[in-house]
Protein backbone atom coordinates (compact mmCIF):
# COMPACT_ATOMS: atom_id res chain seq x y z
CA UNK A 1 0.00 0.00 0.00
CA UNK A 2 1.18 3.87 -0.77
CA UNK A 3 -0.06 6.93 0.42
CA UNK A 4 0.70 10.00 -1.61
CA UNK A 5 -0.11 13.32 -0.18
CA UNK A 6 0.73 16.67 -0.33
CA UNK A 7 1.18 18.93 1.96
CA UNK A 8 -1.77 21.67 2.31
CA UNK A 9 -2.17 25.75 3.12
CA UNK A 10 -4.52 26.12 5.92
CA UNK A 11 -6.45 28.38 3.84
CA UNK A 12 -8.88 25.68 3.18
CA UNK A 13 -6.49 22.67 3.12
CA UNK A 14 -5.62 23.28 -1.10
CA UNK A 15 -2.34 22.15 -2.07
CA UNK A 16 -0.94 25.06 -3.54
CA UNK A 17 2.39 23.62 -1.95
CA UNK A 18 5.55 22.19 -3.48
CA UNK A 19 6.11 19.15 -0.98
CA UNK A 20 4.77 15.84 -1.33
CA UNK A 21 5.13 13.22 1.27
CA UNK A 22 5.13 9.46 -0.12
CA UNK A 23 4.97 6.86 2.37
CA UNK A 24 5.10 3.25 1.81
CA UNK A 25 5.21 0.24 3.79
CA UNK A 26 9.20 0.47 3.64
CA UNK A 27 9.91 3.89 3.75
CA UNK A 28 8.38 7.50 3.86
CA UNK A 29 9.82 10.16 1.79
CA UNK A 30 9.33 13.84 1.21
CA UNK A 31 10.05 15.70 -1.78
CA UNK A 32 10.50 19.23 -1.44
CA UNK A 33 11.13 22.26 -3.28
CA UNK A 34 10.69 23.93 -6.83
CA UNK A 35 13.79 25.17 -8.57
CA UNK A 36 15.67 23.35 -5.74
CA UNK A 37 14.22 20.07 -4.62
CA UNK A 38 15.65 18.05 -1.90
CA UNK A 39 14.43 14.63 -1.19
CA UNK A 40 14.39 13.24 2.58
CA UNK A 41 14.13 9.48 3.14
CA UNK A 42 13.47 7.49 6.20
CA UNK A 43 13.37 3.73 6.52
CA UNK A 44 10.18 2.48 8.12
CA UNK A 45 11.81 0.48 10.56
CA UNK A 46 13.62 3.76 11.86
CA UNK A 47 10.31 4.92 13.17
CA UNK A 48 9.75 4.80 16.68
CA UNK A 49 6.89 6.81 17.46
CA UNK A 50 4.12 8.81 16.30
CA UNK A 51 1.78 11.45 16.68
CA UNK A 52 -1.30 13.12 15.66
CA UNK A 53 -1.35 16.83 16.12
CA UNK A 54 -4.59 19.14 15.05
CA UNK A 55 -5.12 22.55 15.51
CA UNK A 56 -8.33 24.51 15.02
CA UNK A 57 -7.57 25.75 12.03
CA UNK A 58 -6.65 22.54 10.98
CA UNK A 59 -10.03 21.01 12.07
CA UNK A 60 -11.70 23.24 9.98
CA UNK A 61 -9.55 22.84 6.68
CA UNK A 62 -10.01 18.84 7.14
CA UNK A 63 -5.97 18.39 7.31
CA UNK A 64 -3.81 17.27 10.34
CA UNK A 65 0.17 17.12 11.15
CA UNK A 66 1.82 13.86 11.36
CA UNK A 67 4.62 14.21 13.62
CA UNK A 68 7.43 10.61 13.33
CA UNK A 69 10.16 9.88 15.81
CA UNK A 70 12.87 8.18 14.01
CA UNK A 71 16.17 6.82 14.80
CA UNK A 72 16.92 8.73 11.52
CA UNK A 73 20.34 10.95 11.97
CA UNK A 74 19.79 13.20 9.29
CA UNK A 75 15.75 13.81 10.58
CA UNK A 76 15.26 12.69 13.81
CA UNK A 77 11.91 14.15 13.75
CA UNK A 78 9.52 13.31 10.63
CA UNK A 79 6.67 15.70 10.26
CA UNK A 80 4.19 15.53 7.69
CA UNK A 81 2.69 19.31 7.78
CA UNK A 82 -1.30 20.06 7.07
CA UNK A 83 -2.11 16.45 5.17
CA UNK A 84 -5.73 14.96 4.43
CA UNK A 85 -6.25 11.58 5.29
CA UNK A 86 -3.89 12.13 8.49
CA UNK A 87 -5.70 9.58 11.01
CA UNK A 88 -5.80 6.85 7.82
CA UNK A 89 -2.05 7.60 7.61
CA UNK A 90 -0.66 7.46 10.99
CA UNK A 91 -2.32 4.22 11.73
CA UNK A 92 -0.40 2.78 8.62
CA UNK A 93 2.80 4.32 9.86
CA UNK A 94 2.50 2.41 13.76
CA UNK A 95 1.58 -0.50 11.63
CA UNK A 96 4.04 -0.54 8.86
CA UNK A 97 6.70 0.46 11.27
CA UNK A 98 6.32 -2.86 13.61
CA UNK A 99 5.92 -5.32 10.51
CA UNK A 100 9.40 -3.76 9.44
CA UNK A 101 10.94 -4.05 12.79
CA UNK A 102 9.98 -7.80 12.97
CA UNK A 103 10.93 -8.63 9.78
CA UNK A 104 14.29 -6.85 10.18
CA UNK A 105 13.90 -8.07 14.06
CA UNK A 106 15.74 -4.95 15.50
CA UNK A 107 15.40 -4.15 19.29
CA UNK A 108 15.07 -0.34 19.72
CA UNK A 109 16.29 0.73 23.05
CA UNK A 110 16.57 3.63 25.32
CA UNK A 111 19.06 4.35 28.47
CA UNK A 112 16.95 6.76 30.56
CA UNK A 113 19.20 7.15 33.73
CA UNK A 114 22.15 8.31 32.56
CA UNK A 115 24.08 4.75 33.72
CA UNK A 116 26.52 3.78 30.69
CA UNK A 117 25.04 0.06 29.94
CA UNK A 118 27.60 -2.73 31.28
CA UNK A 119 28.69 -6.33 30.10
CA UNK A 120 27.77 -9.43 32.83
CA UNK A 121 31.01 -10.26 32.64
CA UNK A 122 32.32 -6.65 34.10
CA UNK A 123 30.25 -7.14 37.18
CA UNK A 124 32.16 -8.11 40.59
CA UNK A 125 31.38 -10.72 42.59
Amino acid sequence: MEYRERKRILFFGLPWTFTVYTVTDDMINMKRGFLRTVEDDCYMYKVTDVKLETGFMERLCGVATIICYTGDNTSPTLRLIHVKNARAIKDFILKASEEARMKRRTLNTLNLNGVPEMDVDDIDS
